[in-house]
């Protein structure tokens, strides 16, 4: 099973011109169904989402149905013992808190992969290797 990040949610929702080629392989990683994600990523997904200076920005409505729709995958939610290994995770391998998290849900719902335009494409994190699903996917400008 392969975790989804933030930026994958985002681009596949993007109506920026630029970000074409992008959405199109989000929305394509989005039509597996072998996909996890977690509460964080929903939360990070709302709040980037329908924020005041984003160039496409969602209304409340239109990210809250989404999140909804995001909901068919399995969801980690945010526990003690996530954030623990998280903070263990973050002094580690020398990441944001954030990131740290993430990879500790992907760990958490079993996922050996996650998709993340933010981490290290080809970094394992003990066992979850970041696999950046743009790599070979430019932005049109």
């Amino acid at each position: 099973m392969r975790f989804v990040d933030t930026n994958i949610l985002l681009y596949a929702v993007s109506t920026v011109r630029e970000e074409q080629s992008k959405s199109l392989s989000a929305l394509s990683a989005l039509e597996n169904g072998d996909l996890a994600l977690s509460v964080q990523v929903l939360q990070e997904f709302y709040v980037q989402a329908t924020r005041g200076a984003k160039q496409d920005r969602l209304s409340h409505q239109q990210a809250t149905l989404l999140i909804e729709s995001f909901l068919r995958f399995p969801v980690q939610e945010m526990t003690l013992k996530l954030l623990r290994a998280a903070l263990t995770t973050k002094e580690r391998f020398r990441i944001s808190y954030w990131d740290a998290a993430i990879v500790e849900a992907a760990r958490e719902m079993g996922c050996d992969t996650i998709l993340s335009e933010d981490l290290n494409h080809g970094q394992d994190y003990g066992g979850v290797k970041v696999i950046n699903p743009f790599r070979n996917t430019r932005s049109r400008g």
